[in-house]
């Protein structure tokens, strides 16, 4: 499930810090933990029972924040009011009115300990899920936000890796798996998803690399590097797709909210 919300600043020297990303998850994690016995309740009342189906709530990506902006050294200062943003969900389509009312109206800060801003979410739209076939699909996947590949080093670092990396596409179909596992039980991914592949199809320009930073100045600081300006040719049964376009591709979804995709 995608959803577009659109916000509106309340003040007017709106100044945000560049590394957002982190912030914004913490206002998503925020709304949906206080809707944990709301979705409980929904997810029995309307037949949604699938073994840790709640597991599924915690599983979401966002696109970029939308927006006209100047840079003024790591701060983005809004030249308007408006914003946009894309949330996904592994969530069914009968979930769509308690997401929209869950999001709509809120009044939200994104901000770090040095600047933010207060929104209010003004509007809130669940786009129409594509048809897909139950056992074969090819697709064209386009990015809105960048994607963060990554294998496991020594002391459990991760060790980025840019998109000319044959390892780039192999780590992604890991993670997707791995996340398919997870949702449906360890062996799902073996025995449904045999057959999928992820590779890369350029554009006229070659990928561009962004450092991310989460929790930045403070000990915990980490810094990511994701790339975009490219899109994804996946192969994959639809249940298995539905699963990398609702949760994300790659890794620090959830956290930065990258690799989130769309047909």
């Amino acid at each position: 499930m995608h959803i577009q919300l659109k916000l509106r600043a309340l003040g007017k020297n709106n100044l945000l810090p560049i590394n957002y990303q982190y912030p914004i998850s913490a206002v998503i994690y925020k709304i949906i933990n206080s809707a944990d016995k709301e979705y409980a309740t929904f997810l029995h009342d309307t037949g949604y029972k699938k073994q840790d189906s709640h597991k599924a709530f915690k599983f979401f990506t966002f696109s970029d924040l939308a927006f006209p902006f100047q840079v003024v050294g790591d701060r983005l200062r809004m030249t308007g009011a408006e914003a946009t943003l894309h949330i996904a969900f592994h969530l069914p389509p009968t979930a769509e009115k308690f997401i929209t009312g869950l999001f709509l109206n809120q009044q939200i800060l994104i901000a770090d300990k040095r600047s933010g801003v207060d929104f209010q979410i003004t509007e809130v739209t669940v786009a129409e899920e594509r048809p897909l076939n139950d056992e074969h699909n090819e697709v064209l996947l386009n990015l809105l936000s960048p994607i963060v590949s990554g294998k496991k080093e020594k002391f459990e670092y991760y060790q980025f890796l840019s998109p000319d990396d044959p390892d780039f596409t192999t780590m992604l179909i890991h993670n997707w798996k791995e996340k398919f596992d997870t949702l449906y039980g360890l062996g799902a991914a073996a025995a449904e998803m045999s057959a999928v592949q992820i590779s890369i199809v350029p554009n006229k320009l070659p990928p561009r690399s962004r450092l991310l930073t989460i929790k930045q100045g403070t000990p915990e600081e980490t810094k990511v590097r994701a790339w975009y300006n490219y899109r994804l040719k996946v192969v994959a049964p639809a249940k298995a797709l539905r699963v990398l376009l609702n949760t994300g591709c790659g890794i620090y979804n959830s956290t930065i909210g990258c690799g989130c995709v769309y047909m």
